[in-house]
């Protein structure tokens, strides 16, 4: 029993520490960057603010997301991969 407990919290451990290796995803920046402009801001009119803002920040990255995919023309694999990442994150 006493293995059990052990094993199941090196697991969680393990775990909890690849979740916080992993980058911020693109959705966690873009939510990040709006609350620290919302600041100020309460009710109704922080909650119309972020709306916008992160109505505004997925239009730019689909847009980004056009452009670096006509540029990455011509480029396969893990050469597009590549470009695609480093692309994006401008």
């Amino acid at each position: 029993m006493k293995n059990c407990i052990v094993l199941s919290a090196l697991v969680l451990a393990a775990s909890l520490a690849s979740a916080a290796d992993k980058a911020p995803t693109v959705q966690q920046n873009l939510m990040g960057t709006c609350n620290t402009e919302a600041a100020g801001k309460k009710g109704d009119e922080r909650k119309e603010f972020m709306k916008s803002c992160l109505s505004d920040g997925k239009k730019r990255q689909q847009e980004r997301m056009k452009s670096c995919n006509a540029d990455a023309t011509g480029k396969k694999g893990d050469e597009r991969k590549a470009f695609m990442s480093e692309c994006l994150k401008k």
